[in-house]
C-alpha cells in the first residue's frame, strides 16, 4: 500500500507542473488538429493525442507538452496495473479500479466528461473549447486521480478490519491446537503406559513360569556310604 501511495504522489506532482501549463497544452492541441484538417470533432480520445503528437507536430514546445500529457496517463495506467495485481479487492474497490482502467483505455471517448469542483481545469477554457473542444481531454487526468485517492481511502479503512479479524480468527485457533496437542500427548502416554504394564506382565508370568517347574530330585540310593 505505501509503494501505491508514494506512486500517485509522484503523479500529482507531475500533473501539478502540467497543469500549470494547460494554456500550452491547449494550443499544442490547436496546432495539431489544424495540421491534420481535424477542427471540427473534439479530442476525444487519448489514441487521437498520440496521432496528433507523432504525425502532426512539428514544434518541439507543442511535442513536449503532448508527450507530458502521455506520459502522465501512462504513468496512471501502470499504476493501475500494479494495483490490481498486488491488492485483490472487493466489489467497490474493484470498480473504482474499473473505471480508472476504462477512463484510461486508448479508445475510451472522453468528450462528456468533465471534472468538478475542486478541479477548475475546465473553468480555464473558454466556453467554446470547454463545450466542444478540449474539456474532456483536460479533465481525464485529475478524475482518474480522484478514483485513485477514492480506492487508497477505502482500502486503507478496510485493511486494519482485515488484520485485526484474521488476529481474532488466530486467537480462537489457538487454544483448540493447544487442546488437542494435550489430547494427543495424553494418549500417547496412555499409550505407552498400556505398553509397559503388558511388558511387565509378560515378564511376571515368565518368572512364575520359570519358578514353579518341579525341581528335578536325585535317584533314591540306599542308606550307606556311597
Amino acid at each position: 500500500m505505501n509503494e501505491v501511495v508514494e506512486t500517485l504522489r509522484k503523479i500529482e506532482q507531475n500533473y501539478k507542473i502540467f497543469q500549470q501549463q494547460q494554456f500550452t497544452f491547449t494550443r499544442a492541441l490547436d496546432h495539431t488538429r489544424e495540421e491534420a484538417h481535424d477542427l471540427i470533432k473534439p479530442v476525444a480520445t487519448i489514441v487521437q493525442v498520440q496521432c496528433y503528437k507523432d504525425h502532426h507536430c512539428f514544434n518541439l514546445t507543442d511535442r513536449r507538452i503532448l508527450n507530458m500529457f502521455l506520459s502522465i496517463c501512462n504513468d496512471l495506467r501502470s499504476l493501475c496495473q500494479k494495483v490490481e495485481m498486488l491488492h485483490p479487492g472487493d466489489q467497490v474497490s474493484n470498480a473504482l479500479l474499473e473505471k480508472c482502467k476504462l477512463l484510461l483505455n486508448d479508445s475510451n471517448d472522453l468528450s462528456a466528461i468533465r471534472a468538478t469542483y475542486p478541479h477548475g481545469v475546465v473553468n480555464y477554457l473558454s466556453f467554446h473549447e470547454a463545450r466542444h473542444y478540449y474539456g474532456g481531454v483536460v479533465s481525464l487526468i485529475p478524475i482518474v486521480i480522484d478514483h485513485l485517492k477514492e480506492w487508497i481511502t477505502y482500502t486503507k479503512r478496510k485493511m486494519p478490519y482485515q488484520v485485526s479479524h484474521g488476529c481474532a480468527i488466530s486467537k480462537k485457533k489457538a487454544p483448540t491446537s493447544q487442546k488437542t496437542s494435550s489430547v494427543h500427548l495424553a494418549a500417547r502416554t496412555c499409550i505407552s503406559n498400556k505398553d509397559t504394564v503388558r511388558l511387565q506382565e509378560k515378564d511376571f508370568h515368565k518368572y512364575l513360569a520359570e519358578n514353579q517347574r518341579p525341581k528335578k530330585q536325585a535317584p533314591w540310593r540306599p542308606p550307606g556310604k556311597h
